[in-house]
């Protein structure tokens, strides 16, 4: 459609051809012209320009054919529905040679103007699809089919399609007659039974017919309960506005001795209701979910267990949640806690909307768990492996298997689990040193315990005899045994101090001295322990726990002295996994030095696993309030409750894994002193080793009684406007104790009622998730965990999708994982990895971007935090023996490789994303590889939705559809390292491309778009090429503030420069010629010889610097990156020698400044010169070589898309600028005071002719100090900020580009000496003798004589008196020639 004022007509015309016919039918738009032929539709466009959508179905017969027809004239739109609508098929025309006939063309799609706005409604039986009413907008007041469809969209969908012919459907319906129920009604031939159904039939009849799309309504039969009459209406989806309305014509039809009850009616739709139950599989224990998704609109859903034929209601046990999703989808979910055998069987969900009810079962069965194992065992400690296996006997989704002994030695296994056979093998070796001959025939426990993904454990023991080997061995082999038992398993001899030597450990063991105090800590608490070796050599140190397991490398630090060697073990926050015994193990080669050191760590709450209850919240002043504390552990702590100074007793309360302390506040004793005030509450959690942790503030808001307006049991009280947030298991949202939900729920109180403000809530499954991860970070083995726990993260986020996608708060959560695990690895192999995209994938789906809306409108940082966690892992990748990585899914793909020693290949990876239309590639030099170190593994990840999730830059409104690709090489690089990468843009025509990548330290760390070290290399079509001198994730931008290349502003920029330019070198080569045609004239004392000296220097400078200029462009046209050497020269001397027009600059006002101001003072010719020459090239020589080799031994002196100074990495660019802008400065001031000097009168002067003449000579000043001084940069400043206008651009390029041309005109010609020269030397005789009268009678009263009223302005400024007899310029005096400098400088 053209403009919101033009209507839009569809039409669907079902065409049959013959047999005869071409299988591979082109069907154009089937428009003839006759069809319109008479009507005058303004604006309508040709056939061919018409859409034509065609099912292409080889062998089929009947043709649906969608036609779009535009035209301005709205009043066009009935007389052509009519005419279609009354015409004959066989005026078309059936074309013989075809043989094709169409059947039927009906109109299905209206486009009307409605004001500023375009709606398309659907005709009668016709309907927008779900999914279009999901993602368009629908029109106000416009009702919706029941469950599926809409009516009405703002504006035509860009790819279809149009309303389609809506599906009819059968309601099983009933109503109640108040007679009582005949026996004859319960046989069909009974004459009684014929004649209320055909009376009813009659009447269903002229009230259904209304209906949209009716087609027939028919009684089925009739039971008792009064007389309830079934029936069966088929018809298009009607809604509940349109059946009632068929409902009341019924009654009226009917004859009212039936009875008919006017509020009985029912109906059962064919509707399907979507049923889903998780887990598939359900374990006695578990937690399960049964999912009732319905596409109706109502929230009025009941659930009924059939078996034990009860209403399912809120309790511990159970917990029914319904919500409605987008509007369109309403969503009940019933999760059961714990799962027995009594829970199984039929379950039915029951949504009710109006008269209508959707009914859907389904049937759930609950097993005990059962492992099958060997229950007892014999071994003998001889060192050899002895397996012990458990078996699931029903196979199932394990989260994990786990291993438990108990006995009095204690001898460690390595647990192995078979996922396919759901079996696990733990391997215990043991030796004579862990079962020596005293405690042969000791019993140990060893217990398997099944754990399900949904909370379900079920355990087998398995009781183990040890027998020792050989009793009376002399305990030389028993050290031999254990000796041998180090070397082999890599564990350590005790801390006896004992050193011990063998022939495989020639090399003299380390002694080695740990922390002498006893550590005992409570969790959370932190501590260390160091152990010092007396031996510097050494090939590795690391620490293991008593179970054998190594501790993780972040954990602990070792440095080396000259004499020795220290490792200190640092743990921030204990927890209870540290509790134990920890080996410090010092090798070299064979030889094993350890030390061992007990750590206590007593059970103690961290301060965040608190729960408390109310975050914030408000009481009235004389009224009371319940504070709660729990934490999902039941151990032996003493707590109290602490306001101000006083401390309260608090009640335990144990409600499954949750125990709670309470405690509860009268606010009325001191109701009178304190009202209004904020007051806050803590709870103090003591254990056994007299340690405490506090809590999280508890606030509370005391308010008088009668600015309460919201009340809730469970909310709390609030006065108008007030908000509160609560933890969302202690809110109204269902929560069972034994998994419960986290995150917080915000409530604002709008009238008299809390409204959610903020719903921040996380799911039971993913806040289980969340904090195991907490958890997972604090633990000595989190690198050995990580591998289960993302295996487990990535199948629980696909079965919780949903939940993911419709809730912010899970989506954090999510995130929040992803960052926290990417802290831990090292390393990370394959499998890994495509455990973390698959869960990648999952939140960066369609489905849930919308939610990432939400979520970045609440904190800004989750994408970017989200992007880091991509880095660190994909830094962290290591493929092991294979070469090539490559893991795709539909939001997501990584691919990479890893280097190998010899001679790499060129990287290149391409990624190509069907659903979004994206693509791009990568590509790094082999030139680039050869520095980094063989097995280096270099990974790119490629995200197609990322980039509109990700905050958008401030500098730029117009965001190209791109992909993200983020490229990371695992070895660490210092060095510039070039990448170049391709990206299909598809909005090319939003502005100029950008290349950019994504800077983490933006916004106060929160992130943004830089572009940084990044260029366009070339643009073609929908293709954009990028250049990087750094690794990170990557993007494309479209910045609207960048001149295009193609617009008016460019060019008309490229015009003046390259003009003005010209003008400026053959001005500056006239400049030379005349000062040396005319040099010996003008340079006749030492201030014209000075200013000479300065306007050839400034001449010379900047014809140079432009000559430079053209060379610079002239590389950067032909391909900069292949002409570097060259570049960098050229940006050398167009910086040395713009510098040197400055300096030279600033030497000239610095005379000036000299010469009016020290008047009697001065200075020899050479002296000048010297300092002259000195501040003309030395300064530029010096700044200008400290530039290049400070920035281009890292090859960023210039930047990578101009031959000039580097701005992006080395900010070089200020090497220009500063020394510019303070020269400007300067050059203004001296500029105002040489003004002031002139403007300030002298005692007893009148205004008169010498007074119109200063004024002149003001003019002059700054007409000849402007151009010459450099002011002209001045405008340079308003271009370097970001969206200038366009005219200070122009009059930047404008002056500047002219500068040589103003050096000839002011500099030079305007000089009236130096066109006295030149006339002296070129004139006519007849010109020069009337030039001669002139000057003779000019003469008479010198300007800067002292009988003149500006040179005695001039003497009183300066404090000067006196009389000076001026006659010749060639005059020695020092008075006569600072006179005729400053005259010379003014003209």
């Amino acid at each position: 459609m053209k403009s919101p004022g033009s209507s839009t007509l569809c039409l669907m015309l079902i065409v049959i051809y013959s047999s005869q016919a071409t299988k591979n039918l082109n069907l154009e738009p089937l428009v003839h012209p006759s069809m319109l032929h008479g009507k005058e539709l303004a604006g309508e466009e040709p056939p061919s320009q018409r859409r034509a959508v065609a099912t292409s179905i080889p062998a089929a017969e009947d043709y649906t054919v969608d036609i779009e027809i535009s035209f301005e004239n709205a009043t066009f739109l009935e007389p052509v529905k009519a005419y279609l609508s009354n015409l004959n098929f066989s005026d078309l025309g059936n074309s013989t040679t075809h043989a094709i006939s169409i059947v039927s063309i009906a109109v299905t799609t209206v486009c009307r103007p409605a004001g500023n706005e375009v709606w398309c409604s659907c005709e009668t039986g016709y309907g927008w699809p779900r999914e279009r009413c999901l993602h368009n907008l629908t029109c106000q007041g416009h009702g919706s089919y029941v469950g599926r469809h809409c009516n009405c969209l703002k504006q035509l969908p860009p790819k279809g399609p149009f309303c389609q012919l809506l599906r009819d459907v059968t309601l099983r319906m009933s109503v109640r007659l108040n007679v009582d129920f005949p026996e004859d009604l319960k046989n069909t031939s009974s004459a009684l039974y014929r004649s209320y159904k055909t009376d009813l039939e009659i009447a269903f009849l002229k009230g259904y017919s209304i209906l949209s799309g009716f087609k027939s309504v028919i009684v089925t039969g009739f039971r008792p309960g009064s007389v309830v009459v079934d029936y069966e209406v088929t018809a298009i989806p009607p809604s509940p506005e349109s059946m009632h309305k068929a409902n009341e014509q019924v009654i009226q039809s009917l004859n009212q001795t039936y009875k008919m009850d006017d509020s009985s009616f029912q109906a059962v739709t064919s509707n399907e209701t979507k049923f889903s139950v998780i887990p598939e599989v359900i374990f006695e224990g578990d937690t399960v979910t049964l999912m009732c998704e319905n596409e109706v609109l109502s929230s009025n859903v009941s659930w009924y267990h059939v078996e034990r034929r009860t209403d399912i209601q809120n309790s511990s046990r159970f917990s029914v949640y319904t919500s409605v999703l987008n509007n369109m989808t309403s969503i009940s979910r019933l999760t059961i806690y714990n799962a027995t055998q009594k829970n199984a069987g039929e379950y039915v969900c029951k949504l009710t909307l109006d008269i209508f009810e959707y009914e859907s079962r389904k049937k759930i069965d609950v097993t005990p768990i059962r492992i099958s194992a060997n229950k007892e065992m014999k071994v003998m400690c001889d060192n050899n492996p002895v397996s012990l296996k458990c078996c699931s006997e029903k196979k199932a989704n394990w989260s994990n298997i786990e291993w438990e002994q108990e006995g009095k030695i204690n001898i460690p296994g390595i647990a192995e689990t078979d996922v396919e056979l759901s079996c696990s093998r733990y391997t215990i070796k043991a030796n004579g040193t862990q079962c020596p001959s005293g405690s042969s025939g000791t019993k140990v426990i060893y217990t398997c315990e099944f754990i399900s993904s949904h909370g379900a454990r079920g355990s087998e023991n398995i009781e183990v005899t040890f027998t020792s080997v050989g009793d009376n061995s002399s305990h030389k082999g028993e050290v031999h045994e254990f000796l041998r038992h180090v070397m082999e398993m890599s564990a350590v001899q005790s801390t006896t101090g004992n050193s011990l030597e063998t022939s495989k450990a020639q090399e003299q063991q380390a002694n080695l001295t740990v922390t002498p105090d006893p550590i005992s800590v409570s969790e959370g608490q932190n501590f260390s322990i160091t152990c010092i070796s007396d031996v510097s050599n050494y090939d590795e140190v690391y620490w293991n726990t008593s179970a054998g397991i190594k501790i993780y490398k972040r954990f602990y630090t070792t440095r080396r002295y000259h004499n020795g060697a220290e490792s200190v073990l640092t743990v921030q926050t204990s927890t209870r996994e540290w509790n134990g015994t920890y080996h410090c193990i010092f090798r070299y080669k064979n030889s094993y030095s350890v030390a061992t050191k007990d750590v206590t760590v007593y059970p103690l709450p961290l301060q965040p696993n608190i729960m408390i209850d109310p975050l914030k919240a408000a009481v009235p002043c004389k009224g009371s309030y319940s504070f709660k504390c729990c934490i999902e552990e039941d151990e032996d702590y003493k707590v109290t409750f602490q306001m101000d100074s006083f401390f309260f007793p608090a009640a335990k309360e144990v409600n499954g894994k949750q125990v709670c302390y309470k405690y509860k506040h009268n606010f009325m004793a001191n109701s009178n002193s304190w009202c209004p005030k904020d007051v806050e509450m803590f709870c103090h959690f003591t254990n056994a080793a007299n340690n405490s942790v506090r809590s999280p503030s508890m606030k509370l808001d005391l308010l008088p009684g009668e600015n309460i307006t919201c009340q809730d049991p469970i909310i709390g009280v609030g006065e108008p406007g007030k908000v509160i947030q609560k933890l969302c298991q202690f809110s109204n949202i269902p929560s069972s104790p034994s998994s419960p939900i986290g995150g917080i729920i915000t409530y604002k109180c709008e009238g008299s009622k809390w409204m959610v403000k903020r719903n921040d809530c996380i799911s039971a499954p993913i806040n289980s998730l969340l904090h195991l991860a907490k958890a997972l970070i604090k633990s000595p083995s989190q690198d050995e965990k990580l591998p289960t726990y993302l295996h487990n993260l990535s199948i629980s986020t696909g079965k919780v999708e949903h939940e993911i996608s419709s809730s912010p708060g899970n989506l954090g959560a999510i995130i929040s994982i992803l960052d926290l695990l990417s802290t831990v690895p090292s390393q990370v192999n394959s499998q890994m990895m495509t455990h973390v995209l698959s869960t990648v994938n999952v939140i960066l789906g369609m489905p849930t971007l919308s939610t990432w809306k939400i979520l970045q409108e609440q904190q800004t940082n989750e994408s970017s935090r989200l992007l880091d966690s991509m880095e660190r892992f994909s830094r962290a990748l290591q493929s092991g023996d294979s070469t090539i990585l490559s893991i795709s899914h539909t939001n997501v793909q990584m691919r990479g490789v890893v280097l190998k020693a010899g001679h790499p290949k060129n990287y290149e990876q391409s990624f190509v994303f069907s659903d979004t239309d994206l693509w791009g590639n990568v590509v790094i030099d082999k030139s680039q590889l050869e520095s980094l170190q063989p097995d280096s593994s270099i990974v790119t990840v490629a995200f197609p939705t990322l980039k509109t999730i990700l905050a958008q830059d401030v500098q730029a409104q117009n965001f190209a559809k791109s992909l993200v690709m983020t490229t990371t090489v695992s070895y660490h690089i210092t060095m510039p390292f070039r990448i170049s990468m391709t990206f299909k843009n598809n909005n090319p025509s939003g502005g100029v491309p950008r290349c950019v990548f994504w800077n983490f330290n933006l916004a106060n760390h929160t992130g943004g778009w830089d572009s940084d070290g990044c260029y366009v290399k070339e643009v073609y079509g929908d293709s954009v090429s990028c250049t990087c001198d750094h690794l990170t994730s990557f993007s494309i931008l479209m910045s609207p503030d960048s001149p295009d290349p193609g617009s008016l502003l460019k060019i008309l920029l490229d015009i003046i420069s390259y003009i003005g330019l010209g003008f400026s070198i053959l001005s500056l080569a006239a400049c030379l010629v005349v000062e040396s045609v005319v040099w010996k004239s003008v340079t006749k004392n030492r201030t014209s010889y000075m200013r000479h000296i300065c306007i050839v220097n400034i001449a010379a400078s900047l014809l140079v610097a432009d000559t430079w200029f053209i060379v610079a462009a002239a590389i950067h046209d032909h391909h900069y990156p292949l002409n570097e050497t060259a570049c960098v020269a050229a940006t050398f001397f167009i910086h040395f020698f713009y510098l040197s027009v400055f300096f030279w600059m600033l030497t000239l006002g610095l005379m000036l400044f000299y010469r009016l101001v020290f008047i009697l003072h001065d200075t020899s010719k050479s002296i000048q010169k010297a300092i002259a020459f000195s501040l003309g090239y030395g300064c530029p020589l010096v700044i200008s070589v400290i530039t290049v080799g400070a920035t281009q031994p890292q090859e960023v002196y210039t930047r990578k898309n101009a031959c000039w100074l580097n701005w992006e990495d080395t900010k070089a660019l200020l090497a220009f600028i500063i020394p510019a802008l303070i020269i400007v400065v300067v050059n203004v001031t001296i500029t105002v005071v040489v003004i002031t000097k002139i403007l300030r009168p002298s005692i007893g002067d009148k205004p008169s002719k010498q007074e119109k003449s200063s004024l002149f000579q003001i003019s002059k000043s700054i007409g000849v100090l402007t151009p010459l001084l450099g002011l002209t940069w001045g405008f340079g400043l308003a271009t370097v900020f970001q969206g200038s206008n366009a005219v200070f651009h122009i009059i930047f390029t404008l002056l500047n580009a002219f500068q040589g041309l103003f050096i000839l005109l002011f500099g030079c010609l305007w000089d009236q000496k130096v066109q006295e020269a030149l006339l002296n030397k070129f004139s006519l005789s007849r010109w020069s003798s009337q030039h001669s009268k002139s000057t003779s009678l000019g003469s008479s009263t010198p300007v800067f004589s002292m009988s003149s009223p500006i040179s005695r302005r001039f003497n009183n400024l300066f404090g000067k008196t006196g009389t000076y007899n001026v006659s010749t310029p060639e005059t020695t005096s020092s008075s006569l020639e600072n006179s005729s400098s400053a005259y010379s400088l003014l003209n």
